[in-house]
């Protein structure tokens, strides 16, 4: 991918590896412009998220590499923020970055991507599930607070699917992605998940294709090794969907650029 833009550091506690492992990794891919978009503090599950505390460090130590290797990789900053109407921090949306992933991970604070809870699905009703999950991606788009819609249709990754079609669930989403002008991401990370394809599905990006809505790429790397994993796939299925350019974000402005 030579735009790369959504990547952890080991201050959101589930990631390992140093800042500069992962840019060392990313100029081997072949990567040209790399965010990292670390988890971003809030007062909810703080075990997988770095602190408050933290931000200054993770902005200063992402800006110093940002000018150490400028003459080989254009290097961005950014956060993921979860989208939890009632947590989420001025400090961290006003905060001076390039970009803001939002993401949806908890519907009513069930983690449902976390293989910790991965029993409740057994108690629920799956077609309400992605009904509710992308009532949730749709109200995070209506909010206007964020750039980037994380990995729009994470709630496959363990393959419980709907009886119905999936389109019913993400139209309404995709529709209001488009009316907010947000990009969505080609988020490699589900190929290494049970589901075994990207977010989103082909299906899904060939609709938001036909809607115009722009496109980003994110290896979603949590350990140096999987930056850029995957980049062949990811191009050839934006092609394949119809897509010839990608975006990126400096200073939260949208910038194109061929991939």
């Amino acid at each position: 991918m030579k735009i790369d833009l959504h990547n952890h550091t080991q201050r959101c506690n589930h990631a390992v590896g140093t800042e500069e492992e992962y840019v060392l990794s990313a100029i081997k891919s072949g990567t040209k412009i790399f965010g990292f978009s670390d988890h971003a503090p809030m007062d909810f599950d703080p075990k997988y998220r770095m602190s408050f505390e933290q931000m200054a460090e993770y902005e200063q130590t992402v800006r110093s590499l940002k000018k150490e290797f400028k003459s080989q990789i254009t290097i961005l900053l950014g956060y993921e923020v979860d989208y939890l109407p009632g947590h989420m921090d001025r400090r961290v949306l006003e905060a001076d970055v390039d970009y803001l992933i939002g993401s949806v991970h908890f519907l009513d604070k069930w983690g449902f991507d976390n293989p910790e809870f991965i029993k409740e699905y057994e108690e629920k009703d799956i077609d309400e599930v992605w009904k509710t999950y992308f009532e949730a991606v749709s109200q995070m788009a209506q909010s206007g607070l964020f750039d980037i819609v994380g990995h729009i249709d994470l709630i496959k990754v363990f393959k419980f699917l709907p009886t119905k079609n999936i389109m019913e669930y993400a139209e309404p989403a995709l529709q209001k992605i488009k009316e907010a002008d947000m990009t969505i991401e080609i988020n490699t990370a589900g190929y290494r998940k049970p589901c075994a394809e990207p977010y989103p599905s082909k299906q899904i990006l060939s609709r938001a294709y036909e809607l115009g809505i722009d496109i980003t790429f994110g290896s979603d790397a949590h350990v140096p090794q999987q930056v850029g994993l995957y980049t062949q796939e990811a191009e050839s299925l934006a092609k394949e969907a119809g897509y010839e350019e990608c975006v990126y974000f400096e200073n939260r402005q949208k910038k194109r650029t061929v991939f």
